[in-house]
């Protein structure tokens, strides 16, 4: 079942979490590496709580990462959060895959991270038109950031996948690219963080947190406690398979079991297929992902002139 978006820590270790605070929680679930964790969660639409064991460990992420959707010649590009990498990054495989018929762009819960990441993945997309503005009480924390046109990299068709745990610059993203046209939205309501933070220090330990100004984004529209609606509302989960007594033999899954019993015989056949699943988004995982196969169709209408 794994962690999702938006469900609940109810124990850690046959711990209640009532009446602690986020950094003791966090403190409790750190730990040696290889060591396990088991979290009871509470889910939205699960009768009830269910323990998931976690092995700690240091984990490195790639902020950034391509797939080829190969039957489709589709660009899966996923952004896990927006560090320094970013922009350089996301060019970098944009270019590497020129005959990308379409770009399928992940930001599923990303939380944010920079903003000036922000605003260059975006201008990778588009030439012309304000990505996000930064207005406060003082003229000085006032800022608008416009495209540049020497920036933008590709005109191929854009879905971008957001869902609640999308968070500050994952919503300037796609919400940009909404109000300015550029791209299709498809998953679920965003988090709604759109607000820009200072902590002033008073005494010695003690300080203020302050929301000192807010994100807007083209079209004058805040993010704040709102978020951001996909055009394309879609709920998580499997996309829906046919009756089970009614037969039906695809040439894909003919050709994938001719795969399996040909990799019986040659073991370094199967090892390169192990590795081209690396590059590759596999029709098991469409499958199991109804937000990813809607994006993928929502390329192909775009595509069609």
């Amino acid at each position: 079942k794994g962690i999702q978006a938006n469900d609940v820590i109810l124990r850690i270790d046959g711990n209640a979490t009532f009446g602690i605070t986020i950094d003791d929680a966090v403190s409790k679930m750190r730990g040696k590496p290889k060591t396990k964790i088991t979290l009871t969660i509470v889910r939205k639409g699960v009768s009830k709580p269910f323990d998931v064991e976690i092995i700690r460990d240091i984990i490195k992420v790639e902020s950034v990462y391509a797939k080829m959707i190969e039957d489709d010649k589709i660009l899966y590009l996923r952004v896990t959060n927006f560090d320094q990498h970013v922009v350089a990054d996301a060019s970098k495989f944009i270019k590497e895959h020129k005959d990308a018929k379409g770009i399928i762009l992940d930001l599923r819960n990303n939380p944010g991270g920079l903003l000036d990441q922000a605003i260059g993945l975006v201008n990778l997309f588009v030439s012309k038109g304000l990505i996000v503005s930064q207005k406060g009480r003082a003229k000085n924390e006032t800022e608008a950031h416009n495209a540049d046109p020497k920036k933008k990299i590709t005109d191929l068709p854009l879905v971008v996948l957001v869902n609640g745990g999308s968070a500050s610059a994952s919503e300037i993203v796609s919400g940009s690219l909404q109000d300015l046209k550029r791209a299709v939205l498809v998953g679920e309501k965003t988090f709604g963080k759109g607000s820009v933070q200072v902590i002033l220090p008073i005494e010695d330990k003690e300080a203020l947190r302050l929301t000192i100004a807010r994100y807007y984004l083209s079209s004058g529209r805040t993010i704040q406690a709102v978020g951001v609606t996909p055009d394309l509302v879609v709920a998580p989960g499997k996309v829906p398979s046919r009756d089970e007594d009614e037969f039906s033999l695809k040439e894909a899954d003919l050709k994938k079991h001719l795969q399996g019993e040909l990799a019986k015989v040659e073991t370094k056949k199967k090892d390169a297929q192990k590795k081209d699943e690396k590059s590759f988004i596999t029709a098991e995982q469409i499958n199991n992902d109804i937000q990813l196969k809607t994006a993928i169709d929502a390329i192909k209408i775009l595509n069609i002139k």
